[in-house]
């Protein structure tokens, strides 16, 4: 995909699909995506890069995990069970995630490039150029990492 409109059109074809299967649960949250999708273009008031959309589905993403924790801590987990489908739903659209042992490398990788540059190992106070080290490493590559895991294991790796 090059752009976020043949993002739009995917979601569009398989909502029509998921329409016609009778499958509302899969519906709804895809007429979720197209309108975050929208919202955000009318916001922007042009339309969006295929990285734009990336990260509004990311940030759909994240909404959701945050809500689970909140839902599972109120003992709802019939609506936490809820979101978790959701997510399914949305990453399909989202290229796929790095499994622990790729996103430790490239947490390393980007680490020893930062050692090499500043001329001393990043300490934990420096772990703002660290995490933007680790954040321009996955955008090259063009992978996508949970927040949280990047910044556990940038944090492992600085105290190391």
């Amino acid at each position: 995909m090059s752009d976020a409109g043949e993002l739009e059109a995917v979601v569009n074809k398989e909502m029509i699909a998921a329409m016609k299967a009778r499958d509302a649960e899969r519906t709804g949250t895809l007429r979720l995506i197209k309108t975050a999708l929208k919202n955000k273009s009318i916001d922007k008031r042009e339309p969006l890069t295929q990285a734009e959309g990336e990260q509004t589905l990311a940030t759909m993403i994240k909404q959701r995990r945050d809500s689970i924790e909140q839902f599972t801590n109120g003992n709802r987990l019939d609506l936490a069970s809820k979101e978790e489908s959701e997510i399914k739903v949305i990453e399909e659209f989202l290229p796929k995630a790095l499994d622990e042992a790729a996103m430790a490398t490239l947490v390393n990788d980007a680490i020893a490039e930062l050692t090499a540059s500043m001329g001393h190992k990043p300490s934990q106070k420096e772990m703002g150029p660290a995490m933007k080290a680790v954040q321009a490493k996955l955008q090259a590559a063009g992978a996508r990492a949970d927040g949280r895991a990047v910044s556990e294991l940038v944090k492992k790796s600085l105290s190391s």
